[in-house]
């Protein structure tokens, strides 16, 4: 599934299934709502603002679509929790929580995988694609950990720059039944789901105001010149972002929910 890179390759979406991406903690909650309409969650949120929604994002099921892998999938990455690699950057944490589309139950022992590029818009493994000359150790940025009991996966990362022809954005996949390796990577199981992870323009914008963004000098794609994202707000990926402090620089948490077909 994954092409040659070369400077202008495009992402052009795969043969789409249908997948579960939900807000909330409440899996009981969530199956009752399931058929309900509802609205694409906020991407913008303080910490009272998500307090505040709790009980009303419990009860939200949205459907959304797979989405490509791209040109940049490298295989056998390292499972950890923290896949910086002292790269700059502003700190993203994201929480990313998988349920089971059929019934919305939490599911453990997942492997979360992501992978992006840095804030020259450079992924590892490829570097010199964005026309940037960095160190390549084929590693930075690339990585995931296994869900816990409540389905969620803790990944520290940095907020992603941009490369030529796409908006800001981090490639996910989901893994069940994974055997983990001496070397500290994985091998086998199952791959249940493939997407992105979308961002805030206005936060993006003010992200690429700042160093080492800021010396990113290719042209930048915004949310909603994108190729790939189409504006459905949480339903296609749209991260919910909360400041880690009072400055753009500080970074951000990122949290969503999506389910996965396990049969």
């Amino acid at each position: 599934m994954t092409d040659t890179p070369t400077k202008d390759t495009p992402e052009t979406p795969v043969g789409r299934r249908t997948v579960l991406i939900a807000t909330g903690a409440s899996a009981a909650a969530l199956a009752v709502a399931a058929t309900a309409p509802v609205a694409p969650s906020p991407s913008l949120a303080t910490g009272a603002d998500l307090a505040a929604a709790a009980p009303a994002a419990a009860a939200v099921c949205t459907l959304t679509k797979e989405m490509t892998e791209g040109p940049y999938y490298l295989d056998g990455q390292l499972v950890r929790s923290d896949i910086t690699e002292g790269k700059a950057g502003a700190p993203l944490k994201l929480a990313l929580t998988v349920v089971d589309d059929s019934t919305c139950a939490a599911i453990g022992n997942a492997l979360v995988e992501i992978w992006h590029c840095d804030a020259l818009g450079e992924y590892s493994g490829f570097v010199g694609n964005n026309g940037h000359s960095e160190p390549d150790d084929g590693t930075f940025l690339r990585g995931g950990v296994l869900t816990d009991a409540s389905g969620v996966a803790n990944i520290t990362t940095l907020y992603p720059g941009w490369y030529r022809g796409r908006c800001v954005h981090i490639h996910v996949k989901v893994h069940t039944g994974v055997t983990l390796t001496s070397d500290g990577s994985f091998t086998g199981g199952r791959e249940l789901h493939t997407g992105q992870l979308f961002f805030n323009e206005t936060i993006t914008t003010a992200m690429a105001k700042v160093s080492p963004y800021s010396t990113n000098k290719v042209t930048r794609t915004t949310l909603a010149q994108d190729s790939i994202y189409d504006d459905g707000g949480a339903s296609s990926g749209l991260l919910t972002l909360t400041a880690l402090g009072s400055t753009t620089s500080a970074g951000y948490t990122g949290t969503l929910t999506l389910g996965v077909e396990t049969s």
